[in-house]
């Protein structure tokens, strides 16, 4: 199954609302079109995270620690860490999740 990711992020009417695009290994493949607005902190004790920064950019802050993320970049939270996205991000994440 061929998804242009950068088309489906586009297509989403609200951003920071995912959209799973597919399932392999009990783990979910999300989309998702960022907006300015960021995300708040939050912790999954039972799985870890996967963050690409397909375009644009963005900040995490994990644990008081900022990483700042540009296209290209990939950060992998581990389980159990509290983390957000920083207001002022914009573009398109593909996120990879248990949830």
């Amino acid at each position: 199954m061929l998804t242009n990711l950068i088309n489906a992020a586009e297509s989403l009417p609200q951003a920071w609302r995912s959209k799973i695009i597919g399932r392999t290994g009990g783990a979910n493949i999300k989309v998702i079109r960022m907006d300015e607005a960021g995300i708040p902190t939050e912790s999954h004790p039972d799985f870890d995270e996967g963050f690409l920064v397909v375009e644009g950019q963005m900040t995490l802050e994990i644990e008081g620690r900022l990483v700042p993320m540009n296209a290209g970049d990939f950060y992998l939270v581990p389980a159990g860490q509290a983390h957000s996205v920083r207001p002022g991000a914009r573009g398109v994440l593909f996120l990879i999740d248990a949830e």
